[in-house]
């Protein structure tokens, strides 16, 4: 394990396990007894969101990466030479490739779990702009190790540099960036050679930026089929799902119904026998009375044939 090997590990995991995964490895160093290492390690600074989309496109699509940072110069070129069509054409293919690859960042932070927010995207857009105006910045971008968003205003001519604040490679493996030739005088044109040759590159330049688009319009053409098809899969297994919960449910209404039905004799004939009882109650109670009405007429006619007995009985004496 050495820096090297560590810093690519650590820019390409999100920003949320930067931390506890650089920990990690500064553990690892200490406990190998590397403690120069493990400060090295531990000087690591964690990157933003932005930085650490830009270096997954990097990663994933070095050789767009390495055409972009080709346009720039060809495009500061054709300024310093003043032709104005081929800065339109390549303008326009550098206005194609900026959205197209600021896409394609988007879609790898998506395909981590991560959704970028609009402001996001448009610092990951700007750190692609930078690499294009700026041999340094382009430098710095490829590293894949950026540990926030580069911008630039101007192109080619302004003296001012991005903020790079990335984690350089080892000096070894770094190339330094190449820069592109200026007239020896400001009073000096370009031969007609040159300028054929400019043309030339312009327009090869053009050919591949415009094959490289073709490319990726297909590629995420092609993403897009998958996607939908993905979609079409998952909306058709959902609406399976659908249509077996409501043959479910309609089998369990139909058993309801049935069983309601059910419960509506029973009550109906429960209701019968209610009226019924009602009825036989009602004549029960008419019974009760009358019975008891006889029954105190009979207690008054036993109760005065008593006394007639009694009466009787005394006139005997």
């Amino acid at each position: 394990m050495d820096l090297d090997e560590v810093a690519d590990e650590l820019y390409e995991v999100p920003p949320e396990e930067f931390i506890a995964l650089r920990t990690a490895r500064q553990e690892e160093a200490r406990a190998d007894g590397d403690k120069v290492l493990a400060k090295a390690i531990g000087a690591l600074p964690k990157p933003s969101t932005a930085a650490w989309v830009s270096n997954l496109l990097v990663r994933a699509q070095r050789p767009e990466i390495e055409g972009l940072v080709e346009l720039g110069g060809l495009l500061r070129e054709a300024q310093q030479n003043l032709a104005g069509d081929a800065m339109r054409a390549l303008s326009s293919q550098r206005s194609q490739l900026l959205g197209a690859l600021t896409r394609q960042a988007s879609a790898l932070a998506r395909a981590r779990g991560r959704r970028i927010s609009s402001s996001v995207a448009d610092q990951v857009e700007e750190t692609l702009r930078a690499a294009m105006a700026d041999p340094e910045a382009g430098e710095a971008l490829l590293t894949g190790r950026l540990t926030s968003p580069m911008s630039y205003s101007g192109l080619g001519t302004t003296v001012s540099r991005p903020d790079l604040r990335l984690v350089r490679p080892p000096a070894g493996d770094r190339t330094p960036p190449k820069r592109p030739g200026r007239p020896a005088s400001t009073e000096q044109r370009p031969s007609a050679d040159e300028r054929k040759r400019a043309r030339d590159r312009e327009r090869e330049a053009a050919r591949r930026a415009a094959e490289a688009q073709r490319r990726r319009e297909l590629e995420e053409a092609r993403r897009a089929a998958e996607e939908a098809a993905a979609q079409a899969e998952e909306a058709q297994a959902a609406a399976d799902d659908e249509r077996q919960r409501i043959d479910e449910l309609d089998a369990r209404r139909a058993s309801l119904e049935a069983r309601v039905a059910e419960l509506a004799d029973q009550l109906a004939h429960a209701e019968g026998e209610v009226a019924e009882i009602a009825a036989q109650l009602k004549r029960a109670e008419r019974r009760r009375k009358s019975a008891e009405h006889e029954a105190a007429e009979a207690v008054v006619a036993r109760e005065r044939a008593r006394a007639r007995v009694e009466e009787l009985a005394a006139a005997e004496e």
